[in-house]
């Protein structure tokens, strides 16, 4: 379950909150100025993110080594002198 609460309420409900993230599951997202503004998530949901931003990661790297065999690379050097640096 999601719900917003307020940043100035929140503060005061920190320990409720991370229970509810920790043991119920729930996520809690804290606005500010009526804005969403940051959230609070449980520990397994964050490491899903993270490996999903591994994995897209990966697959970046491969593209570029891919592409890199492909069209060669330049190197640092030309790259300065070619900036004029």
């Amino acid at each position: 379950m999601t719900h917003e609460i307020a940043f100035s309420d929140a503060r005061a409900q920190l320990t409720d909150i991370t229970n509810d993230v920790a043991f119920r599951g729930d996520r809690v997202v804290i606005t500010r100025n009526g804005k969403q503004h940051v959230a609070i998530v449980p520990i397994d949901d964050l490491e899903m993110i993270e490996a999903l931003e591994d994995k897209m990661d990966l697959e970046d790297a491969k593209k570029a080594l891919a592409d890199s065999k492909k069209h060669g690379t330049v190197s640092w050097k030309d790259v300065k002198r070619n900036l004029g640096l």
